[in-house]
């Protein structure tokens, strides 16, 4: 008999017990998310196709089917969609600057950008209520240095709801382009200058490719939370610009449709679930 053959049911054990450790692993972790996540989104998805009749799709007819909540889906995407690029537009070169930034002042930079996330999204949000009022810190200094003479109307204006978002989201986006471009070798430039490609072509052709991971993580994060987020229209924009994440906060809060908000839920999962889907594509695909 060959060594071959002798050593055979032996290996075949040892692989089992390494699957039933990993297992055994994993099984505590599958059970918690089953438990804390799985099952309550699949209370929400029966409760969206119930109501005092039974079973039914209404909850979706009205949710889909109606100008007005419509309406109210697109203001989800609308914020969305321009804190997400606003965001990116500001955070790209932000992550550049700070990941090419020596010894204290890249501590400095840092700290300024983990320090906010210390504080809730609720502090932030008021914080931007009182910069913004009648009587705040931007209506005070615009008029101390003459650009107007009354104050303007600030808060409970999408500009304000958009500024607000960007400035409590930024971090989400400047993070993961960092993590990237300090990771970047500055030979990948220089080889391709060598090779005579322009700086513009550098950027398009190298620099932004390799950052691309970073940028899907980004956008994805901070659009997956400004879809969904709450407190910050509420606060900063009010009535004017109901979201569907507001919808979901009446209907179980005021009106007592509990199905009709599980269907908003549901229909906000699922937009999230499309992006996260979308960005784990877009990270595979081969560049």
């Amino acid at each position: 008999m060959t060594e071959a053959a002798l050593s055979a049911p032996v290996a075949a054990p040892a692989v089992d017990r390494e699957r039933l450790t990993a297992v055994g692993f994993v099984l505590p972790s599958f059970v918690i998310i089953a438990g804390v996540f799985a099952l309550p989104l699949m209370l929400l998805l029966g409760v969206s196709f119930v109501d005092a009749n039974g079973l039914t799709i209404a909850n979706y007819k009205r949710l889909l089917g109606t100008p007005y909540y419509l309406w109210v889906i697109w203001n989800s995407l609308r914020l969305g969609l321009l804190t997400t690029i606003i965001a990116f537009l500001i955070s790209y070169p932000a992550a550049f600057a700070l990941a090419r930034a020596r010894g204290p002042l890249r501590s400095v930079l840092l700290a300024t950008l983990f320090l906010p996330l210390a504080a809730s999204v609720i502090v932030k949000a008021f914080a931007w209520t009182i910069l913004l009022r009648s009587d705040g810190i931007v209506n005070e200094t615009l008029m101390a240095l003459g650009i107007i003479e009354d104050p303007i109307r600030m808060i409970f204006t999408e500009t304000a709801l958009i500024v607000g978002a960007v400035n409590i989201f930024l971090p989400f986006m400047i993070l993961p382009i960092y993590a990237i471009v300090a990771q970047l070798d500055s030979r990948y430039a220089e080889a391709a200058a060598t090779l005579g490609a322009s700086p513009v072509v550098t950027f398009f052709r190298v620099i932004l490719p390799l950052t691309l991971p970073g940028i899907i993580a980004g956008v994805a994060l901070v659009f997956s939370l400004s879809v969904s987020a709450y407190v910050v229209p509420t606060l900063l924009i009010g009535e004017k610009y109901p979201t569907l994440a507001t919808t979901i906060a009446k209907a179980y809060l005021l009106a007592r449709e509990p199905g009709f908000g599980a269907a908003a839920g549901v229909v906000l999962l699922a937009i999230a679930i499309a992006v996260v889907a979308l960005s784990a594509r877009l990270s595979r695909e081969p560049k």
